[in-house]
């Protein structure tokens, strides 16, 4: 099993096929499942000084969820904790109802195919443990693994065998949309107090009016199948058109990157056959656990749905989110956005635009959410955070990713326009770019588009963004990277100025902390990034890798500024090459 703070994953189904459909998990991930329930019960009892603690237990809609759920919940119970199962939750909703509690337990392996499960483990802020929690509760169930018996483990199944299924209570469901429903209009408004989140929403619905906007959503059988998305688009009058809605009827491939966001793509194409003036511009599919939604959009230009890409789609809801930041209060300051270590460079020319500091952290979900609760510990107010390279983002005071902040992003850029009270966030974001030449009063999300700043990034899905590697010290493999790089810096270095690279500074992410031009460049499983820099030492690339902390795979990527696909594949060669040389042999 693979121990991160951002979550436990493997493949669970007794048949150990990642792609499975089955809902056996077999003995031993029956024990694996009781001692992450003992271990976590250990944890909360300490970590909140309570001898019953509340804890909120939810699956995300994978076929093992409900027989992992059933022994976490033995094992819960007879530790002496009260247990609320909600059955199927998106992450964010269980998050958002944990607040209530002391603490979650989510069975989910994300965007993993649908043979894999894992647990996130959390208490009442919302989010997942952060790292020097999460490492305590690891070490514990470890220590638990290795010390079992086998006797202990026999008794353990005998017990298990008679226990019935709990069946999820309507009632805290029910509690639970209703939290949920609460905390996404504070989400998207910025507002704690109701009266100013009915200005926002109010807007918005006014716009609806004249901008009429309709979305189209594959819910792949996923857990926001079973959460507010309908029922709340609806109440800001935007019409919901869900297919593939039933949950637990998984029809595709999890991962919501463009392979798998071709379903929604022809739904909205087939709208727009049948009428050219459809008032369906965006459509979104959620990975299986619903925190994630990446986008596609009708593009007038083309008359096409197409996908935007993940690193596109964080740069458009940082962009949203910073522009309404000024929408809200002209005079707004001390912005920040907090984002892992391989998303694009975009980013900084959006936050350098719009006045806004961009701080980096390691990939994991958690190491952003914690980089972002330092920042606003120092007095920034960072609004928006998240992985740009994983696709979606998390909006303040939100704690993980949530579809619907993507979406109303977007529905914000489209909707707050003009007013005689005063410019809309389109029209704030292309003056302060220096682009109102390319404003106008009707525009759509594909010349929202084209005032991003250009980029060519390698997809996070893609073949060559996964390599397999036979060095297990990480660490070590970084060291004899950074040898074979200088030497093939040295001897390319015509080759390099060709291409407008002129120099390079080595960056090194661990947890909330980056390291500029370190130069020791063994930082363990954490991230490695070169990011060159043309002769006016401005960035115009990087290149980066890290150890997967959910999957079993050494992940690289490239990031060039400009449409140039040429160099992106030029240097994501380069660097899979030098890698593939440090793991083969000793400097």
């Amino acid at each position: 099993m693979i121990l991160s703070a951002s979550g436990w994953r493997k493949i669970f189904t007794e048949d150990k096929d990642g792609e499975s459909t089955t809902k056996e998990i077999g003995n031993d991930n029956k024990i694996l499942s009781y001692l992450i329930g003992t271990t976590f019960s250990e944890y909360i009892k300490t970590a909140t000084r309570k001898n019953s603690p509340e804890v909120v237990i939810a699956t995300d809609t994978r076929p093992t969820g409900a027989e992992i759920a059933r022994v976490i919940l033995n094992a819960c119970t007879c530790s002496g904790i009260k247990c609320i199962y909600l059955g199927y939750a998106a992450a964010p909703e269980i998050m958002a109802y944990a607040k209530n509690f002391d603490g979650f337990i989510y069975i989910s392996a994300s965007h993993n195919p649908v043979g894999h499960n894992g647990i996130k483990f959390g208490l009442s802020d919302g989010g997942v443990l952060e790292g020097s929690e999460a490492k305590k509760v690891i070490e514990n169930f470890k220590k638990k693994c290795a010390d079992i018996s086998e006797g202990e483990q026999n008794a353990l199944l005998k017990k298990l065998e008679g226990i019935p299924a709990v069946g999820a209570a309507k009632y805290y469901k029910k509690q639970s949309l209703k939290s949920y429903e609460k905390f996404i209009r504070h989400v998207i408004t910025g507002c704690e107090k109701p009266a100013a989140q009915k200005v926002v929403f109010n807007e918005i619905k006014k716009s609806m009016k004249k901008n009429r906007i309709s979305i189209c959503c594959d819910m792949n059988g996923s857990a926001r199948a079973a959460s507010i998305d309908k029922k709340f688009l609806s109440s800001c009058k935007i019409e919901l058109r869900s297919f593939n809605d039933i949950p637990g009827q998984i029809v595709h491939a999890i991962i919501p990157e463009p392979e798998n966001l071709v379903h929604c793509a022809a739904k909205m194409q087939e709208a727009h056959a049948l009428n050219p003036d459809d008032s369906c511009v965006l459509g979104y599919m959620p990975d299986c656990d619903g925190d994630r939604g990446n986008i596609v959009f009708w593009n007038e230009k083309t008359k096409k749905a197409e996908p935007i890409t993940a690193q596109e789609v964080f740069a458009l809801c940082v962009m949203a989110e910073l522009s309404f930041e000024y929408w809200k209060n002209a005079s707004a300051k001390d912005l920040a956005v907090a984002v892992n270590c391989p998303t694009s460079m975009r980013i900084d020319e959006i936050a350098a635009a719009l006045g806004a500091k961009v701080f980096r952290a390691e990939v994991g979900e958690a190491n952003v959410v914690n980089l972002a609760r330092e920042k606003r510990a120092e007095g920034f107010n960072v609004r928006i955070f998240g992985e740009g390279s994983n696709g979606g983002n998390i909006t303040y005071p939100s704690a993980v990713r949530d579809p619907v902040a993507t979406i109303f992003a977007m529905v914000k850029l489209l909707s707050l326009r003009d007013t005689k009270y005063g410019e809309g966030l389109f029209h704030i974001w292309c003056k302060k770019s220096g682009q109102e030449n390319k404003y106008r009063d009707d525009f759509t999300l594909a010349d929202v588009i084209e005032t991003l700043p250009a980029y060519t990034t390698t997809g996070v899905s893609e073949d060559r963004a996964v390599l397999q590697v036979n060095m297990k010290d990480k660490g070590k493999l970084k060291e004899n990277f950074k040898v074979a790089f200088e030497n093939f810096w040295s001897e390319n270095k015509v080759a390099f100025e060709a291409d407008g690279i002129f120099g390079w500074t080595c960056c090194l992410t661990n947890g909330t902390k980056e390291t500029v031009g370190e130069e020791n460049w063994n930082n363990a499983n954490g991230g490695l990034k070169i990011r060159f820099h043309d002769r006016n030492e401005k960035p115009v690339a990087f290149i980066w890798m890290r150890p997967s902390g959910t999957e079993p795979v050494f992940r690289v990527m490239c990031d060039v500024k400009g449409n140039n696909a040429d160099l992106e594949k030029k240097l994501l060669q380069w660097e899979t090459e030098v890698l593939q040389k440090s793991d083969r042999q000793s400097f």
